[in-house]
């Protein structure tokens, strides 16, 4: 298989708000995360990180513009593999753990990763049977109802158990956007990991419902409006609560 020119590994989209998409072309879909930034007036917002196998840091100039936050939606390989790149790195108590000292099997790159997830391999000298994420200790730990600000922006805190023990979405009441991880997205829900659990899924997605979204950043595949949101989650509860 080819591989890929660093230059071409990733690619950013602006959204309206000041959010933009970073994220991985060359990965098929189902595998490539989407990592969401959030322009701030003082400082800066990233959830995810990506699998980290080419720099954020060095090729995507828009995180390195001003200080810059880094959250972890949870802590999966292709969430958290550019995260010992920044300072500032958050994640949810449940996962702090794994940030600190990720495994092949405790990211779930054993035994997702391998060649065929990829158009093009990344540049060497990525090996996907030595594929491991760095460890990032996390500089602050998030629980439930903590605020994350740029200086002129608010997102709540909501622990959204289930597809992992501590994964985490965004919610800015002021605009109506929920930045969602891995909990909700517009594809395959993942229910079945070490480390899932159905009924704290069924519990978290409850909880989203009655968000008044406008639009949801998800942690895979495009974003989508209130009215897909809901259907999404009716639809989930229907095949899982009871």
């Amino acid at each position: 298989m080819d591989r890929a020119r660093p230059e071409d590994w990733y690619e950013t989209i602006r959204f309206a708000d000041d959010i933009t998409l970073i994220h991985e072309p060359l990965i098929h879909p189902f595998f490539r995360c989407n990592i969401w930034h959030v322009r701030g007036r003082e400082r800066d917002l990233m959830v995810d990180s990506g699998m980290g196998v080419v720099s954020l840091r060095e090729w995507v100039p828009l995180v390195t513009e001003r200080p810059l936050t880094a959250v972890a939606s949870h802590t999966h390989f292709d969430h958290i593999g550019c995260h010992h790149e920044f300072a500032d790195r958050c994640v949810h108590r449940a996962e702090a753990a794994l940030l600190a000292h990720p495994t092949r099997a405790n990211t779930l790159a054993e035994p997702y990763v391998t060649d065929a997830i990829f158009e093009k391999l990344p540049p060497l000298p990525y090996q996907s049977a030595t594929y491991a994420v760095k460890a990032a200790p996390a500089t602050r730990l998030l629980e439930d109802g903590d605020v994350l600000t740029t200086g002129d922006r608010a997102f709540e805190v909501i622990h959204t158990s289930g597809h992992s023990p501590g994964g985490i979405a965004l919610w800015e009441k002021a605009t109506g956007t929920l930045i969602a991880g891995d909990i909700l997205y517009d594809g395959e829900l993942i229910t079945g990991t070490y480390h899932s659990d159905i009924g704290d899924y069924v519990r978290s997605m409850k909880r989203l419902l009655d968000l008044p979204v406008r639009i949801v950043h998800a942690g895979h595949f495009p974003s989508f409006g209130a009215a897909r949101h809901r259907a999404l989650i009716r639809d989930f509860l229907a095949r899982h609560d009871g």
